[in-house]
């Protein structure tokens, strides 16, 4: 699997483009606003000759969600996230209005994400991990072959998810990070929602929100 990241909107977040070989692909947290950021996506899907599959989200926060809508309308693909975070995205229209953003209406779901179920695109598969906290339905995507992890908003280098809003709750998320995160290998590579990335190493031995545990 091919990773490609890309920054949108003005909460700076990480949408990232998978695909393999036979030019597959799917979306995970699809984050542009607007027609500039959508052109950005729709060139280098046109470049790299990319069949757009499906839509997956570790988690429904509005600014991982902006695009959404767009993407499954224009390539006819479906939206997916965990059941548990259903709540978030129906109470992200709400949340678009106090930022001040036009974003009307949450995007429909298709399916929902198992996360006792591989996601399989072609030949590979990404193991779904259910890591709440930031909200409560947070998963994470780790791919085992290729030796990366993307994390959304539940570990970022230097730091972790934000648990102040709605359904977040900080004691969850530690526990997500501790029994799904840094148990994978040291070299393992994060993608988090925002900012650079890092390694699980790294995070397990610098981060200062997992001192001491």
């Amino acid at each position: 699997l091919y990773i490609e990241s890309f920054t949108f909107n003005p909460f700076q977040e990480n949408t990232y483009i998978l695909y393999n070989d036979n030019k597959q692909c799917w979306f995970i947290d699809p984050g542009m606003y607007n027609s500039d950021e959508t052109s950005i996506i729709d060139n280098y899907i046109k470049q790299h000759e990319l069949v757009p599959q499906a839509i997956i989200n570790t988690h429904t926060h509005i600014d991982h969600i902006f695009g959404v809508s767009y993407l499954s309308e224009k390539y006819k693909i479906p939206f997916q996230i965990h059941k548990l975070d259903t709540p978030v995205l129906q109470g992200a229209a709400g949340s678009a209005m106090l930022f001040g953003f036009n974003f009307p209406k949450a995007p429909e779901v298709s399916s929902y994400i198992d996360e006792t179920k591989p996601l399989i695109l072609g030949e590979d598969t990404l193991e779904v991990k259910l890591t709440p906290g930031h909200s409560p339905g947070s998963v994470s995507f780790y791919s085992k072959e290729n030796n990366w992890v993307i994390s959304g908003d539940v570990l970022f280098a230097g730091s972790i998810g934000r648990t102040d809003l709605p359904g977040g709750d900080h004691p969850t998320l530690i526990n997500s990070i501790n029994q799904h995160l840094l148990t994978l290998e040291d070299d393992v590579t994060v993608y988090s929602g925002h900012g650079p990335s890092t390694t699980i190493d790294v995070e397990r031995r610098t981060n200062p929100f997992l001192n001491g545990y």
